[in-house]
């Protein structure tokens, strides 16, 4: 768990961290470098779980069996399975981190949200969704891994 009290923002009381796979996590279905190694630190922390429609049929093989829980979702509506997934957590005790269209929702709903700057790109909706953007996937984790750094951005 991750507590904060953040002046103007509030409190976080953070149990889950989702996270959007591809164009966030990875590029063209590859995992980003130093990804791994600070998943298992936020894994001391928080439950983590990927979202993603799998497009490069990657995650499974990247991941394995881990203590990361892989969801991959049905092709379809992928923008509410994911707001319906955070939903079923609970949405204050979660953060989530993506980039896509599809990831607009969650990012919206989630106590905190991160939109991620990838070399994908950001969609405008997961832009304007969420509270933080940041310049890749690292520094999003980093942001977990040394919460003060959150204090310094969303404090009022």
């Amino acid at each position: 768990m991750i507590e904060l009290d953040i002046p103007g923002f509030g409190r976080l009381t953070l149990h889950h961290l989702v996270l959007d796979y591809n164009g966030t996590l990875a590029l063209d279905g590859r995992i980003q470098p130093g990804v791994l190694s600070r998943l298992t630190q936020l894994g001391a922390l928080l439950n983590t779980h990927i979202l993603t429609a799998d497009t490069f049929g990657t995650v499974r093989s990247t991941f394995g069996p881990s203590d990361h829980n892989v969801h991959i979702l049905q092709p379809g509506d992928e923008r509410k399975a994911k707001a319906d997934f955070i939903r079923a957590l609970g949405p204050q005790s979660c953060v989530c981190m993506g980039n896509g269209n599809n990831d607009a929702e969650m990012l919206r709903h989630a106590g905190l949200s991160v939109a991620v700057l990838q070399p994908e790109g950001v969609a405008m909706a997961a832009l304007n969704a969420a509270h933080i953007l940041v310049p890749g996937i690292e520094a999003g984790l980093d942001l977990l891994l040394h919460p003060s750094r959150l204090k310094a951005t969303l404090r009022f």
